[in-house]
């Protein structure tokens, strides 16, 4: 009967153990993004950061259309906003968290 006892108690123990680690990646924690400006020659030149890594940059061309730089990408995508840019930059990281609730 002892047996059976710590058999049943090591079963409910890492079962709790696996509980506690699904639960880490259950409850995804939004990036904590950051945006700043540097003067450039045409103008400003908006980075942004997730901590210390930057994600990319962002600028509005003569035009009036904002182009999205992301790091590691030779893909400089163009878009109405500023906003849009941003996102841009964020998805491609793969940072993009949905707001569920």
């Amino acid at each position: 009967m002892m047996i059976v006892q710590d058999d049943f108690s090591n079963s409910a123990s890492a079962e709790s153990e696996f509980e506690e680690y699904i639960d880490q990646f259950a409850d995804p924690v939004a990036p904590e993004i950051e945006i700043d400006s540097v003067a450039d020659d045409l103008g400003e030149l908006y980075r942004v950061w997730n901590g210390s890594q930057l994600l990319g940059t962002f600028y509005q061309n003569l035009e009036g259309k904002w182009v999205a730089q992301p790091c590691n990408r030779d893909d400089r995508p163009c878009c109405d906003s500023p906003l849009a840019a941003q996102i841009i930059i964020i998805a491609v990281n793969g940072l993009l968290v949905a707001d569920v609730a």
